[in-house]
């Protein structure tokens, strides 16, 4: 259950507190992970993790040091929503993305490569492109929205994402300042729920304009065996046969939920569709799977495909399938591309 945005908000002075104590403790740390890093695989585990560690939670304090200011400047929060102090807050967090992704690659020894053709959120060489844009990702391994965001948000295409992410995440303070004073939803899991996300997707979808984009994860969760199967009894308790067979033939992707996706695209009927598929992280589900199996010195490939808003069905039944057929493309190119890299 989410803490009440009260409880939330002592996160801030604890961190700054578990700061300072890091760094008080520093080369304590530093020995004991030396240590540790004696009896784990690979090069100095235990070491990388720490350092990661420290930069994410400087990164964090930073963050709300600047949301503070921020707040201040706005007139005690009265101008948060005007389009200057959106932009200053989607600048800090392109900044901290930037900085977080570098250390991810330095200490990790992580290589991000594009495949495919390469092309720009940004492309005006696409034809008939109307800039704005609904992505559609799919969901695998710790850090793929942090991955993902970064990628909008980078200098190339400057975007302001608009983001669809679980509720619980709120928990993490940077996350929980930044993205409820930015366009952003959080769904939950309960009765109704279903309804009500999608009634918060369509309005987080309906003024989309050219320099934004909406991020949302048709599948929900990382996949794992035991959603998989979850999930495919679902749709076999519905009675919807094809779909069954389709999410039966993918191999590395839960069934996509195409409610979201089309209340989306009903809202936003002048919006192009990417896709995106990325592999590299998808066997790390868990806090113990990234503990047992860190990456290190691992290339991650990202692919984007391009779908303009006049090809983009409207009926339901014609937008499940065609999300389906999107969904073993990408299934059928993480095959591959997994296929190459164990070459």
């Amino acid at each position: 259950m989410l803490p009440s945005r009260r409880v939330r908000r002592v996160a801030g002075p604890l961190l700054v507190g578990a700061l300072v104590l890091a760094v008080v403790l520093l080369p304590v740390l530093v020995v004991v992970a030396l240590v540790a890093s004696l009896f784990l695989p690979g090069r100095l585990r235990a070491l990388r993790l720490l350092g990661f560690a420290l930069v994410y939670l400087a990164l964090e304090v930073a963050g709300l040091a600047a949301a503070a200011v921020l707040w201040v400047a706005s007139g005690l929060g009265r101008r948060l929503g005007s389009p200057a102090f959106r932009a200053a807050h989607y600048t800090v967090l392109r900044l901290l993305l930037d900085v977080l992704m570098r250390a991810a690659q330095r200490l990790f020894a992580l290589r991000l490569v594009t495949d495919g053709e390469s092309w720009s959120p940004l492309d005006d060489g696409v034809p008939g492109s109307t800039n704005a844009m609904v992505v559609l990702s799919r969901h695998a391994g710790p850090g793929d929205s942090f991955l993902l965001v970064n990628t909008l948000m980078n200098r190339d295409h400057l975007r302001q994402p608009r983001i669809v992410l679980k509720d619980l995440l709120q928990v993490d303070p940077l996350i929980d300042v930044y993205l409820n004073r930015l366009p952003s939803t959080f769904v939950s899991s309960g009765p109704g729920s279903g309804q009500r996300a999608e009634e918060a997707i369509a309005d987080l979808a309906r003024d989309l304009g050219e320099e934004d984009a909406l991020l949302i994860f048709p599948e929900g969760a990382n996949s794992t065996p035991q959603r998989r199967a979850r999930a495919i009894q679902r749709l076999r308790e519905r009675g919807l046969a094809a779909a069954v067979r389709q999410a039966e033939a993918m191999r590395h992707l839960l069934p996509p939920r195409p409610g979201g996706v089309a209340a989306a695209l009903r809202a936003a009927p002048h919006a192009d569709v990417v896709l995106v598929a990325h592999t590299g992280l998808e066997h790390l589900s868990t806090v113990r799977d990234v503990w047992r199996h860190l990456p290190t010195h691992k290339t991650l490939h990202l692919r984007w495909w391009f779908v303009p808003a006049a090809e983009v069905p409207r009926e339901e039944a014609e937008l499940t399938d065609w999300l389906y057929r999107w969904w073993a493309t990408i299934d059928d190119w993480i095959t591959t591309t997994s296929a190459q890299q164990a070459g």
